[in-house]
């Protein structure tokens, strides 16, 4: 398996990485013993819990040395596995030397959806199977490339198997207390990447919605979760002045992934009202934390909430929609449903069935 960055940075490509890594690995001491590798070109270091350090090998972008490694080695390998589409230059040099290799291509979302130079397009017409991570992200990819669907195959993402589920529902009381709330406050949540590349995600158009929300639920808070440059923190920020929001609305930057779920517990409400999300992680996530969730309509965040069965779509282009699911999540809680959120979403996102759908795919 070769990976751009898979344990240097966060985020959802490499979320996806590293849950992939940790699968193979299992299988591969399951079935075979020592037959699973991974090289990162990016990466420095790996981490223990998903992969083993004698089956990685970090390059710290060293280019040269990453290919030369992987040419030296690939005559002991029958399947190649890319994480990135930018890796096909790689699997085309090593596919010269090594023809009857098997290639298979994740494709994860908005980096395969674009137009693609036509010596990738080829090749990947000719020798590459595709693992995609939603039925939307095939489609799209297929009309985009003009690919046959029949080599283009689903593998939804699975939940991060060290995730910590919580037990119980209650918010949790560090959390209030680091960010002055109180637990009978309504409190809504997002947890994105948060660049000045990423407006599609719809954080900042739940950040226009609150002075309407806020005269139903005066004490509303609206926390920001996920790391974030310079230019994105100013404009949010000015965005909060001039709203006049300031003490409804939290940046926090960053958050580890030992305080992830106590995040999602912390929430009435999970929203990501994004246009671009391949599958969406943090939708299974907050499910599996008992969160109420409110997608995009558009993208392949539909299946990561079971059409439906998780939480509501919304059109992310239409306030009104938005204003009112809002509404209605905030206006309704449930323990049963939390429970039965949980339950359903990792009867479906768990890393055993993950485990059997890589192996009958590798198969």
């Amino acid at each position: 398996m070769l990976t751009l960055d898979s344990f240097n940075n966060d985020g959802g490509i490499q979320s996806v990485c590293r849950n992939l890594a940790y699968t193979l690995q299992s299988l591969s001491e399951k079935f075979h013993g020592d037959d699973f590798k991974m090289k990162s070109l990016y990466d420095s270091t790996s981490d223990d819990k998903y992969i083993n350090s004698s089956r990685f090998k970090g390059f710290k972008g060293n280019f040269i040395k990453f290919v030369w490694n992987c040419f030296h080695n690939i005559g002991n390998s029958d399947t190649l596995i890319l994480s990135h589409v930018n890796l096909l230059p790689v699997a085309i040099f090593l596919k010269i030397f090594k023809q009857q290799i098997t290639v298979i291509l994740i494709a994860h979302g908005t980096e395969i959806w674009r137009p693609l130079s036509w010596w990738k397009t080829k090749f990947i017409k000719e020798w590459v199977v595709i693992w995609s991570v939603s039925n939307y992200t095939k489609n799209k990819i297929s009309k985009t490339h003009n690919l046959d669907t029949s080599r283009i195959h689903v593998l939804h993402n699975c939940l991060n198997p060290f995730l910590e589920l919580p037990k119980s529902f209650e918010k949790p009381r560090k959390l209030l207390e680091r960010y002055g709330l109180t637990k009978n406050q309504k409190i809504i949540l997002t947890i994105s990447r948060i660049t000045r590349h990423e407006h599609d995600k719809g954080y900042e158009k739940v950040l226009k919605l609150l002075p309407s929300l806020l005269s139903t639920f005066p004490d509303l808070h609206y926390i920001i979760c996920g790391k974030i440059d310079n230019h994105e923190l100013n404009r949010l920020n000015c965005i909060v002045e001039l709203l006049n929001l300031k003490g409804h609305v939290t940046l926090t930057g960053f958050i580890s992934n030992e305080e992830l779920s106590l995040h999602y517990t912390l929430c009435d409400t999970f929203i990501l009202p994004s246009k671009k999300e391949g599958f969406g992680i943090v939708f299974i996530e907050a499910a599996a934390c008992g969160c109420k969730i409110i997608s995009g309509n558009k993208d392949g965040s539909i299946e990561a909430i079971m059409n439906g069965k998780l939480g509501i779509a919304v059109d992310p282009d239409n306030p009104v929609k938005i204003i009112k699911a809002i509404r209605h999540m905030l206006k309704n809680p449930s323990l049963a449903s939390a429970f039965k959120r949980q339950d359903l979403c990792i009867n479906n996102f768990n890393q055993n069935s993950y485990q059997q759908k890589v192996l009958k795919l590798l198969k």
